[in-house]
């Protein structure tokens, strides 16, 4: 299908969400284009029952519940969201309007604001044969839903923060717990590190370390058994119901890498005070932007939306006078 916008985003991340609010407000529409099946980047890829802390306004708040507000923030300008594509292909055409391709979708632009992230990314999968074939039902890369493990016996391979925290928070729900980690030491917080060892001294869990996974048996994508060996190659065989492995993503930038911009290994080189980067009428926001000192924060990126609508008006329509306008006077469409 072919669309025409006034703005393509090109990321569906808390930020890339935020700016179809600023393009909103500023009176121009936005096709929303992310390589993921759902909007919300990493905070609803990874992690989107974690709170977090550093909102404004919001003392604490699930990465979820988050992405939900600011959904539903955008609402009112009606943007457009192409999701479970990347994009293929960018042309600057000569009437200085864009053109991208994502799957079968061709979008018209008059403009682009990158809110990429770290880019297109994928759970790192561990090396455990036949492992896709119990994907979704008993083997998960995220927690989408914590009743799903209730009761369950659960294993989770991984030592860093997200393999401790969930950890930690399964435990009440679960029949039981089995931590795996290939080393000794976890790279968790230390508070939850602790947490974790002291639920193993009561018996909620128990942790397997140093072990890694070796292999998985079941039917029906159900899974009835874990094995797991020691660096001796010694080789012990768990029930469980539920495996969780936390081993992070390998971010791609794609495509992006080569359109000419000016890039810092996996970040794009912008003007702090506009965002604008060496292509015209090209923007970047987020992650995905660099400059000296940033702050790769979510809520830094909210404030270089903001900049990178003014910078975008002015390559669309640099006859019209940006000027602030103000939530509180103008309000916002009804959705």
């Amino acid at each position: 299908m072919e669309y025409t916008t006034d703005i393509a985003i090109i990321g569906s991340g808390p930020v890339g969400l935020f700016t179809v609010f600023e393009a909103g407000m500023a009176g121009y529409s936005s096709v929303v284009v992310d390589s993921l099946e759902e909007v919300g980047g990493q905070l609803t890829a990874l992690y989107p029952e974690k709170p977090i802390y550093d909102i404004p306004g919001h003392p604490k708040v699930l990465a979820e519940e988050l992405i939900t507000k600011l959904k539903d923030q955008a609402a009112p300008f009606n943007p457009t969201y192409l999701l479970g594509k990347p994009v293929d292909s960018f042309l600057k055409k000569e009437d200085g309007t864009f053109t991208l391709t994502a799957g079968e979708n061709t979008i018209h632009a008059r403009s682009i604001c990158l809110a990429a992230g770290g880019g297109m990314f994928a759970p790192r999968k561990p090396p455990v044969e036949n492992i896709e074939a119990y994907e979704g039902e008993s083997v998960f890369y995220a927690v989408r839903g914590k009743e799903r493990f209730k009761d369950e016996t659960i294993v989770i391979a991984g030592g860093g923060d997200s393999a401790a925290d969930w950890a930690v928070e399964l435990a009440p729900l679960a029949k039981h717990v089995h931590v795996i980690h290939r080393r000794a030491e976890f790279r968790a917080a230390e508070e939850t590190v602790n947490q974790l060892h002291s639920l193993a001294e009561n018996g909620n869990v128990t942790i397997h370390t140093p072990c890694q996974l070796k292999a998985i048996s079941g039917q029906n994508k159900k899974l009835e058994t874990v094995t797991i060996a020691d660096l001796d190659g010694n080789e012990k065989t768990l029930e469980a119901s539920k495996l969780l492995c936390f081993f992070g993503i390998s971010p791609s930038l794609g495509p992006i890498v080569n359109w000419g911009l000016d890039m810092n290994k996996k970040t794009v080189n912008v003007e702090p005070s506009t965002m604008a980067t060496n292509i015209e009428g090209v923007a970047a926001v987020g992650d995905i932007a660099e400059y000296g000192h940033k702050l790769h924060l979510i809520l830094t990126g909210f404030a270089e939306s903001a900049l990178a609508i003014k910078t975008l008006q002015t390559y669309m329509d640099p006859d019209k006078k940006f000027k602030v306008v103000y939530s509180t006077s103008k309000g916002v469409p009804q959705a």
